[in-house]
Parts: structure tokens; C-alpha cells; sequence
């Protein structure tokens, strides 16, 4: 080790130093991993608490800022951050994540406003809290990378997803038990890690990779990057918001023009990186197999299932618990706790898979795992909304191994492929690619199933509401409220018949046991439940032909690929036994 590196302290004495980093990077992805959903459970907290009308024009736009622009920023400063490690240092980046983490938690903690105030602001300070995620996940995997021997990588990097991915899930019963109690909770919680990971890292962690100086950093590479897929991630988070009469904005111009500017700014991104001396990242690492099939499996993995999470929830909160009698106060925590199927499948499958591979390459376990996810799309499909929890549970455990299985020795292919120079801005483009994922699997998923509510929704409310008594004039003023509006009503714990019947003018003049009957709990889920599955089924067989296809671009990794550092040229390959 250079002189220049401080030695360790006593703690790293008598701990190997390996442990160390990934016990602190752990830490790090569960942090930033649980914040990435934490909020979505907790919603319906989060607006009774700043008292926002989900019916009111323009809250849903409120409601997916909250949800979408965390992952849009950490999906766009990942692979800017993971580059900047490279250069100045991945554990000075790395320790700044959770300071940055720990200062935004404060300020939403302390949101000191309410209604349209104190939405923007909780938006606003939601993606500092993703420039924060974004310097932990940018080079968590790089700091094990560096580590870990090539033999023991699978392994550790396996720890370090399923903690990753595991978070997505844990985030949800800690929401659910969390804003039971109080919504401000769910931020202070991070508080409290952030500090205490901070204070780790400041203590322990210490540079193993020497930074590269004279490096300058390719300012107009970050810029069109960042503008491009920040254009591109927003005109599809608007693009899912009703627009001129339409239930959908896809033929907003503003969203249109958003898409082609955005995808045309990426081109010149690319343009620009075959032309600086010193680009962002190399366009050349797409050269090693293992690198490009590894990233293009995650990002058909990520959009096949990173809309889960909310079509889960949406499922659970909005129509099955409510229809088996629990009050809309109590759907959050058990909606977290009906789901903790998929948290174990993940924590049995990963750290296994991740040991394995390191023994017998990756390609047997990514693939395996995709067609194991994909398999349990297919089951979700077959059920019934009003399902037996046994089936239920059963496909989520399914859809937990297979993703534990993919992702560990996914990860380890990719970052084992790479340059050690290049290790930084290597897992900042793994990130990049698995949260852009995410965020156009909330896109597409969610237009999906808004299409599918718009064919049969408003059918299907005329037709219980005919049957109820309501007048004519009445059910045309509910039907033509957004599908959107309406579902949304129902995921955050409002039944809104009686608000739009009495906006309507009618609600007093219809008998008391019909109005008793229209404001039930589970009125308006017996309604949603049927146009809902429509949509489900589109979502769930698009879910599982990307899972599938993933699973074909993984058998074309190759065989284990282990980046020689004693050897300049860039395709060298170490291939064992078991191609």
C-alpha cells in the first residue's frame, strides 16, 4: 500500500479490512435502498399528513414526484459520482453520501409546511436525499470490488445486493409500522442511520485504490448526460398524468418534445464521449461481453420487475385489504407485512447464489434466476384479485429467489470485467442502468394499467352506481373523473364517492342507507377490482417477456471473465473450466 494512505486504526487491526468495508457498504445500499421505498407505503401517511386532497387537479403529479424523483436522480448522478471516485477518491465520495443523506432526512423531518407548500418541499428535499443514495450506491460496489479478492468478490458482492435489493422490500413493513405511528418517523429513521454510517465510514474506511491524478473531469459529458436522461426520465413521469381530456399525457407536447430531446441529447452524449481525451466513462467497456450483456440483463430485469413494488401495493392497499376488512388506517403496515415473502426469497437466494458463483461462473444462476421471475409473473397473472394468501405469498417467494439468484453473480460479472481504474464509474453505470430501469418500469407499468382501467372503469361505475340509485347526472360527473384519480383515492385511503356526490349536489337528496352503502370501505375496491385486473394482465405478461428475454442476453455473457491487471490488453479473458 502506498505511503500515502493512513494505516488503519485498531479496530481495522483486529477486523480484516475486508469486513469492514463490507459491513459499512451494506449499510450504505440498505440506506439508500429503503428510502427508495419507504415513501410508497407510506403515502397515505405523507398526505393526510400535509393534508393533500388526492382528488384536488394536479396532486397526482405531487403524489409520483415523491415516488419517482429519488430514483430519477440517483438513476442520473450514479455514474457522475461513481466517476468522480475514480479521480478524487471513492471513500471520500462514498462517506459525503451519507452526510448529504443524513442533512436532507432532517429537513424532511422537519417539513414545516402543509398542502401544496409542503409537497414541493418534501419533493424538494426528497432529491437531495437522492444525490445522497446516489454517492452511496455509486461506489459501494467499487469499495468491495477493491476489497475483495477476485475468488471471494461473488460472495461478498452477493451480501451487498441482497442487502440492496432486500431494502426495496424492507422499506416497505418499515413504512407500514413506521407511519402507523407518526409519517415524520420514516425520515427520522434515516436520520439515525445516516449518522451512525457516517461516523463508521469517517472511522474505518480508507482509500485502497490510489485516485488518479491529472485527471480533469469531462464537464460537457456529465452535462448532456444528466440533462438527457433527466428530460427523457421527467417527460415520462409526466407522460402518466391525464392531459387534455385524455386519462394519459402521451400526447402532450411538452412530453413528446421531452422524450425526443432527451433520447437526442443522450446521442450527443455519445458523440461526446468518442471525442474527449478524457470521457466520463469509456464507451469501450461496452467492448467486454461480460460488461454489456451483464448491464443489458439488468436493465430488462429492472423494467420487467421494478414496477412491482407499486403495482403490489396499489393491489394490496387500494382493493385486497380493504375488501378483508381492514380499515384504510391499518393498509400501510399490513400491506409491508403481507409482502415479506419477497424479502425472504431475496435474503435466501442472494448470498448463495453470490457463494456459488464464484465457483461456477454466473451464466447458470442470472439466467436461472430471470426464468424463475419470470415463471412467477405468470402466476400472478392466473390469480384472482380477491386471492388466498397462501398463492399469493408463494409466487412473491418465487419472484424473491429468482431476483436473489440473478443479481448477485450479476453484479460480481460485471465489476469482475472491468479495469480497477475504472471500477467507479463501472458500478455507476450498473446503478444507472438498474434505476433508469425502475423508473420506466413505473412508467409503463402504470400507463398500462391506467389503459386498462380506462376501457372498463367507467362502465363498470355506471353500472353500480345505476344500481345503487345514483342519478344520471351525478354518475357522469363520477365517471369522469381520471381512472387515475380514482385509484389513486383508493391507495391512499380515501373513498371518494361521497365527496364527488356531494360536489354533485346530490348526496343529501339520496336515502340514508344508500349513501351508507356508497361509503363503505369496500365500495369502491369491489368496483376497481375487475377493470384493475384488466390492466394487471398486460403488466404482468410485459413483466414476464422482459424477464425472459433478460434471460437470453444473459447466456450471452460468456464464460467467467476476470479483468487481468498484469495484462494491457483489454481483451484478455480468464475463462475456467466451466465456459
Amino acid at each position: 500500500m502506498p505511503a500515502a494512505f493512513p494505516p488503519p486504526g485498531r479496530r481495522s487491526e483486529r477486523i480484516p479490512y475486508k469486513w469492514s468495508v463490507l459491513s459499512n457498504t451494506t449499510l450504505g445500499m440498505l440506506l439508500a435502498t429503503v428510502n427508495a421505498s419507504i415513501l410508497i407505503i407510506s403515502l397515505p401517511a405523507v398526505f393526510n399528513g400535509i393534508h393533500l386532497d388526492p382528488l384536488a387537479p394536479g396532486n397526482v403529479s405531487y403524489l409520483l414526484w415523491l415516488l419517482m424523483g429519488y430514483l430519477l436522480v440517483t438513476a442520473v448522478l450514479v455514474v457522475s459520482l461513481g466517476r468522480l471516485g475514480d479521480i478524487y477518491g471513492r471513500v471520500r465520495i462514498y462517506r459525503a453520501g451519507f452526510v448529504v443523506f443524513a442533512a436532507a432526512s432532517v429537513a424532511l423531518a422537519l417539513t414545516p409546511a402543509s398542502g401544496t407548500a409542503g409537497a414541493l418541499w418534501l419533493i424538494g428535499w426528497r432529491l437531495v436525499q437522492g444525490v445522497g443514495g446516489a454517492m452511496l450506491m455509486a461506489n459501494s460496489t467499487a469499495l468491495i470490488t477493491d476489497a475483495f479478492p477476485a475468488r471471494q468478490r461473488g460472495t461478498a458482492l452477493g451480501v451487498n445486493q441482497v442487502a440492496g435489493l432486500a431494502g426495496g422490500f424492507i422499506g416497505l413493513v418499515l413504512g407500514g409500522v413506521l407511519s402507523a405511528w407518526n409519517w415524520r418517523a420514516i425520515f427520522w429513521v434515516s436520520v439515525v442511520v445516516g449518522l451512525v454510517g457516517a461516523w463508521w465510514a469517517y472511522r474505518n474506511l480508507r482509500e485502497t485504490a490510489q485516485p488518479r491524478s491529472g485527471v480533469r473531469i469531462d464537464w460537457w459529458g456529465n452535462l448532456t448526460f444528466a440533462a438527457g436522461l433527466t428530460v427523457l426520465l421527467a417527460a415520462i413521469t409526466y407522460g402518466i398524468q391525464p392531459y387534455g381530456g385524455h386519462t394519459e399525457g402521451w400526447t402532450n407536447p411538452w412530453v413528446v418534445g421531452g422524450i425526443l430531446g432527451g433520447l437526442a441529447l443522450l446521442v450527443v452524449f455519445c458523440v461526446v464521449e468518442t471525442r474527449v481525451p478524457q470521457p466520463m466513462f469509456h464507451l469501450g467497456l461496452f467492448r467486454i461481453q461480460a460488461f454489456w450483456a451483464g448491464n443489458a440483463a439488468a436493465l430488462l430485469n429492472a423494467i420487467g420487475r421494478g414496477g412491482l413494488q407499486f403495482m403490489l401495493i396499489i393491489w394490496l392497499q387500494g382493493i385486497w385489504l380493504p375488501l378483508h376488512g381492514y380499515d384504510f388506517a391499518q393498509t400501510p403496515l399490513w400491506a409491508g407485512i403481507y409482502l415479506l415473502p419477497l424479502t425472504v426469497g431475496f435474503i435466501a437466494a442472494g448470498p448463495v447464489s453470490g457463494y456459488l458463483s464464484d465457483r461456477y461462473g454466473a451464466k447458470l444462476f442470472a439466467t436461472g434466476g430471470l426464468l424463475l421471475t419470470a415463471l412467477s409473473f405468470l402466476g400472478l397473472l392466473v390469480i384472482p384479485v380477491d386471492f388466498g394468501y397462501p398463492a399469493f405469498a408463494a409466487l412473491l417467494l418465487l419472484n424473491g429467489i429468482g431476483s436473489g439468484l440473478f443479481s448477485a453473480p450479476n453484479t460480481t460479472a460485471v465489476m469482475n470485467a472491468v479495469p480497477a481504474a475504472e471500477r467507479g464509474v463501472a458500478s455507476g453505470i450498473r446503478a444507472t442502468f438498474q434505476n433508469t430501469g425502475m423508473v420506466l418500469s413505473i412508467g409503463v407499468f402504470f400507463s398500462l394499467l391506467v389503459a386498462g382501467l380506462s376501457r372498463s372503469l367507467p362502465g363498470t361505475l355506471h353500472s353500480g352506481l345505476a344500481a345503487d340509485g345514483v342519478p344520471g347526472p351525478a354518475i357522469a360527473a363520477i365517471t369522469a373523473v381520471p381512472p387515475v384519480g380514482l385509484m389513486f383515492a383508493a391507495f391512499l385511503g380515501a373513498n371518494p364517492i361521497a365527496s364527488l356526490l356531494s360536489a354533485a349536489g346530490v348526496l343529501h337528496e339520496l336515502p340514508a342507507s344508500t349513501v351508507s352503502t356508497l361509503t363503505t370501505r369496500t365500495y369502491l375496491p369491489q368496483l376497481l377490482s375487475g377493470p384493475f385486473h384488466s390492466g394487471l394482465v398486460v403488466v404482468f405478461v410485459l413483466a414476464a417477456a422482459l424477464n425472459v428475454v433478460a434471460a437470453v442476453v444473459s447466456l450471452f455473457r460468456g464464460g467467467v471473465y476476470i479483468y487481468d491487471e498484469h495484462v494491457h490488453d483489454e481483451d484478455v479473458r480468464v475463462e475456467s473450466d466451466c465456459g
